[in-house]
């Protein structure tokens, strides 16, 4: 799994990809945690959440709100994450995503790390947006494109 950080006119972009849905989810909030800052360091202690939505792309976008919201509680930048995707029945043959009448059909189970902000020189994120959001299969594994609001 990979991401790389793109310029996006007063914003920053997480493009990233992955093997599999879990670690593309991986791979976004990874992301989300270098745009906040230079380095990550070691600290700190791990904590779990689970996020429910009724599409992948909103699943995506409450899991990284959501990230964001734990750091602002939390007062910790969560860091080292690992993600557990699952959606009805477990990714249709047809890859569709779409809503579906349950606004619970999918879910991320998931833990980070949250390293205090006391340990790091961090750049706020105040929010993940859709503008130019894109999440979608690929030939070898899964996209992602997350423009986030700085």
């Amino acid at each position: 799994m990979s991401f790389a950080l793109r310029d996006h006119t007063a914003d920053v972009a997480v493009e990233a990809t992955a093997p599999t849905l879990s670690a593309l989810f991986e791979a976004v909030a990874d992301g989300l945690a270098a745009a906040s800052c230079e380095e990550v360091p070691e600290s700190g202690d791990r904590f779990s959440l689970s996020v429910r939505a009724e599409s992948r792309e909103a699943l995506l976008f409450d899991y990284l709100d959501r990230l964001i919201y734990e750091r602002d509680v939390r007062l910790v930048l969560p860091a080292d994450h690992r993600c557990s995707v699952s959606g009805p029945d477990d990714f249709p043959a047809d890859g569709d995503g779409a809503a579906t009448d349950d606004p619970d059909a999918w879910t991320v189970d998931a833990t980070a790390r949250g390293v205090p902000l006391g340990d790091v020189a961090a750049r706020e994120i105040k929010a993940v947006t859709y503008s130019e959001m894109t999440l979608e299969p690929r030939d070898d594994g899964w996209y992602a494109y997350v423009v986030f609001d700085v």
